[in-house]
């Protein structure tokens, strides 16, 4: 009898987190940015460190500038590391009397490099 107590309670309870609950509307200080390029549903604008509660245009304009300079770096270094990966390696040395040729890919390079 207790056994089918503890199902039945378990079986409501696990159907209780399948039903609907009721969601209020969160306003945000952030709605001079919801038509920015980037901004599209159903996040809106989205700032989940809080960066820009209290910025101005010239503060998002500045830090969207630095997202996509960033963004191009980290590009280029995906490209160096393909580049270097299938053993195509930039002529001359990389330091006195050892060769780029010589260099391993990877974290390799650490093992053709002395440390001192």
């Amino acid at each position: 009898m207790a056994s089918k107590s503890l199902i039945m309670a378990s079986l409501v309870a696990s159907a209780a987190a399948f039903a609907p609950v009721s969601q209020t509307a969160s306003s945000t200080a952030l709605k001079a940015f919801e038509n920015e390029i980037g901004a599209q549903p159903p996040l809106g604008f989205f700032d989940p460190l809080g960066l820009l509660d209290d910025a101005d245009q010239e503060r998002f304009d500045r830090l969207r500038y630095v997202e996509v300079k960033h963004g191009r770096i980290c590009m280029l270094a995906i490209v160096g590391h393909i580049v270097t990966a299938a053993g195509i390696r930039c002529g001359g040395d990389i330091a006195l009397g050892v060769p780029f040729t010589d260099m391993k890919a990877g974290l390799g390079f650490f093992d053709t490099i002395s440390g001192g």
